[in-house]
């Protein structure tokens, strides 16, 4: 099974770019055709679909979204409001009509598992007590291979400028996951950038944006910053004999492929 995470996608319109800067549409699309050239089982997209979270930011995202070629899941993030994402899904029956919006789906030989972190009018994010205990049922319903995706990170980076703004109570998931070793990742958006971590018992990993990406800064600050680093998306392969290996994947036209051509002095000549 191959599993495709993108995440953090900021859908605005056209003429009002983020920052003032940055059109994220167009990398938008990019990733549609960058995820359709891999031709995954499935697509995990993990939060901030939109920066506003208006019906119109959605009805774009929607129009992108849906020239996926597998199917596709969403949770939301902190840019993104409850309402306009139920209603501009509505064949996504997966999305429950009310409360927080965890789902489970289990028609791949790996389960996934979406979880709400989104507190509203915040940007950091928390996980509901029913949230919780949805996790730790869904976990002890099955022993097959399982991602857990949520926005919010649960565990802290050094990124400090992020960290502030973090699943702020992950501590509380944290046994809930080491209790169930069919766990293969926890995976994460919210930070704009690639981390790995062992957590838990089980790694975790954050995916970077499909379009800006955050500054690599560990120093002590209020507020991140962004860069046009190149965007990116995380591939999860699964196989029985390997468990879950992920590979980053950079999305755009970086030239090649080159057939590597080695020297006649090198060593191994």
């Amino acid at each position: 099974m191959l599993l495709a995470q993108i995440t953090d996608l900021h859908m605005r319109r056209d003429e009002t770019p983020l920052s003032g800067e940055v059109v994220t549409r167009p990398y938008i699309a990019a990733a549609v055709d960058a995820v359709n050239a891999w031709s995954p089982d499935a697509v995990f997209v993990t939060g901030d679909l939109t920066d506003i979270g208006t019906a119109e930011e959605y009805a774009l995202l929607k129009a992108e979204l849906d020239r996926l070629a597998p199917p596709y899941f969403i949770i939301p993030g902190n840019h993104d409001r409850h309402g306009p994402l139920r209603d501009a899904f509505p064949e996504h029956e997966y999305l429950p009509a009310e409360g927080p919006v965890n789902w489970v789906s289990d028609a791949f030989p790996v389960r996934i598992i979406g979880l709400d972190t989104v507190v509203p009018g915040k940007s950091h994010g928390e996980l509901t007590s029913e949230t919780l205990a949805y996790l730790d049922a869904q976990l002890s319903a099955s022993d097959k291979p399982t991602i857990v995706g949520l926005h919010h990170p649960p565990f802290p980076t050094g990124l400090i400028g992020m960290d502030k703004i973090m699943c702020l109570n992950g501590t509380e998931m944290a046994p809930i996951i080491a209790r169930y070793p069919h766990v293969e990742r926890v995976v994460a958006g919210h930070y704009h950038r690639p981390v790995q971590i062992r957590w838990a018992g089980t790694l975790a990993q954050i995916a970077p944006s499909v379009a800006h990406q955050v500054v690599l800064d560990f120093s002590d600050r209020d507020m991140a910053e962004w860069v046009l680093e190149p965007p990116a998306m995380l591939l999860h392969r699964w196989a029985p004999d390997t468990g879950i290996v992920t590979h980053t994947a950079y999305i755009g036209d970086y030239g090649g492929p080159q057939v590597f051509m080695l020297d006649p002095a090198y060593p191994g000549n």
